[in-house]
């Protein structure tokens, strides 16, 4: 059935395309997989020097529609036109060898090379015989520079953080000039100070007149910088607007299809209860300083801080991931002596990654066993295997978390991004933990699941339980989060509560390290308080 037209006098109506002025254009394109069909009688054109984005929940059809115009995958209805001319592609090299380069979302990079490898990796240049090292260094330099990047040209890979790899990923894509860059999700991984540089680059490419096709959930960039909109729905387009004649609320309603009501819960206010986890001086190896928390039964607690503040390292410290000592640790009043996942996730307290797809789920496997396969103890006691109540339990868990799935039989890596993080929760939730620590709730997650993953903690706390969110989304944090400690430099610098809680705070306390008195923390690792200031990680 055909997506339903949006209301008139809620948006202005969509655009035709107009093919004569178009870089690419699509006719009736579409996808189908033997009797299934992903993507159908799609038709839109993205014209010279203009920023088109395409938004769309999980599942919509975005990134089909991405490799079908990439040359990833061939289309099975409908045609492409390449500044006026029928093209058919015979794989990713032909797209790119006429001007069309995909960014991809996932990390596509060779992890034991340099950055300067990857980036010329297959296009190396040469002086003579040898390889011309020097030119690609600084070649590379000059590439990541205009990005932003924080790595350099002999770095490997494999040792940069998932934020730096993008941008390397990115500055891959725009070493040869380009007719049609498509970014999928880009700034998924990026701090605030990466992602301001590449909307820069952004602009740049249409400057210089290159077509600009953007895929992202992050609907304020989509305002900032699209010129016209495609939206989207269950594999259909829903039309085509000029940017300026749609708000965020509305791109969003658009994309469910449905009006939208508050994105984030009503606060809990402050709980009088017992803290349920205590944390003091927990010192993390690679630099990180002493740092003491608690969390209380009914509250979220949020984590803020730029990207390198530590967020992350803090939490995998705590859960025994990487090397570190405490002072003390207490869950629900008792001591906690002996840490790791296993025995954090018996004591009550569970962790779910930020990298979903690297640590969080075995993508090769079927839903029924990356469910379980955590808590196999607990639901599968003896030796032997009970198939059957597995696949009870993803049943139970596909229709208490609305994990859409054609079929139960799938594996991990056939859903969409949304779909993963909620079998994800699924599965931390089967071990009934007390206190639940998510990091990155919603990142490369469509409004519509954000919205229910909002619901699913506001439920979570609701019924006693305690949450500790880590997110580099300032609304997120700042809509989510009962209190909020802010970290820099891995350290705790402020602790905000009520009205404190505002987007400018968490940004002042995360970039200054400093907090006014109103907020300020004592640094329990022995120093004194934080400067006080006016008031405003990784991870």
């Amino acid at each position: 059935m055909r997506a339903q037209a949006p209301r008139r006098g809620d948006a202005p109506d969509p655009e035709p395309a107009r093919y004569g002025q178009a870089t690419l254009h699509a006719e009736g394109l579409g996808k189908a997989y033997g009797p299934i069909t992903v993507l159908s009688d799609i038709t839109l054109d993205i014209r010279p020097g203009e920023v088109h984005a395409i938004i769309g929940e999980n599942g919509a059809g975005k990134s089909t529609l991405m490799k079908l115009l990439s040359g990833y995958v061939r289309p099975t209805a409908g045609r492409l036109s390449l500044e006026g001319r029928v093209v058919e592609f015979s794989g990713a090299a032909a797209a790119e060898g006429a001007g069309i380069v995909l960014v991809h979302q996932e990390i596509l990079l060779a992890p034991d090379l340099t950055v300067a490898e990857n980036l010329f990796l297959g296009r190396e240049l040469r002086r003579g015989i040898m390889l011309d090292d020097r030119a690609m260094n600084q070649r590379t330099a000059t590439v990541l520079g205009s990005i932003g990047a924080r790595c350099h040209a002999g770095d490997l890979v494999s040792a940069l953080p998932l934020a730096q790899r993008q941008l390397v990923q990115i500055a891959r894509a725009l070493m040869e000039p380009r007719k049609l860059v498509i970014f999928d999700e880009p700034t998924a991984m990026l701090a605030q100070h990466e992602v301001a540089a590449l909307l820069d680059v952004v602009r740049g490419l249409r400057a210089r007149g290159v077509s600009v096709l953007y895929i992202s959930h992050r609907l304020d960039e989509v305002e900032a910088l699209a010129d016209r909109i495609t939206v989207l729905r269950d594999g259909r387009m829903v039309g085509t607007w000029p940017a300026s004649g749609l708000t965020q609320r509305r791109m969003a309603e658009l994309m469910v299809g449905r009006e939208l009501g508050h994105l984030y819960p009503a606060k809990r206010g402050p709980s009088a209860a017992a803290p349920l986890l205590e944390v003091e001086d927990l010192c993390v190896e690679q630099g990180l300083a002493t740092a003491s928390l608690s969390v209380r039964p009914g509250e979220v607690l949020g984590i803020g801080g730029m990207v390198g503040a530590g967020r992350t390292e803090l939490f995998e410290g705590l859960m025994g991931l990487r090397p570190a000592t405490a002072g003390q640790v207490r869950l629900a009043g008792r001591p906690v002596t002996s840490r790791s996942v296993r025995r954090w996730q018996e004591a009550g307290l569970v962790y779910l990654t930020e990298d979903r797809k690297g640590k969080g789920l075995l993508l090769d496997e079927p839903l029924a066993t990356n469910l379980t396969l955590q808590a196999l103890d607990a639901v599968q006691p003896g030796l032997a295997l009970d198939r059957r109540r597995d696949m009870e339990r993803l049943d139970e868990a596909v229709s208490r978390y609305d994990i859409r799935v054609r079929s139960n039989h799938l594996t991990a890596g056939q859903l969409s991004g949304g779909n993963q993080q909620k079998l994800l929760l699924a599965k931390l939730m089967l071990a009934d933990p007390s206190v639940i620590v998510i990091d990155e709730p919603t990142r490369g997650i469509d409004i519509g699941n954000k919205s229910q993953i909002y619901d699913f903690i506001d439920r979570l706390v609701r019924s006693g339980k305690a949450c500790i969110v880590i997110s580099s989304e300032l609304p997120e944090l700042v809509g989510l989060s009962d209190r909020i400690l802010v970290m820099r430099g891995g350290r705790i610098v402020a602790e905000l509560a009520g009205g404190e809680i505002t987007e400018e705070n968490v940004v002042y306390a995360a970039t200054s390290g400093q907090a006014s008195s109103a907020f300020a923390v004592k640094d329990r690792g022995g120093s004194d308080s934080v400067q006080h200031s006016h008031a405003g990680g990784s991870h």
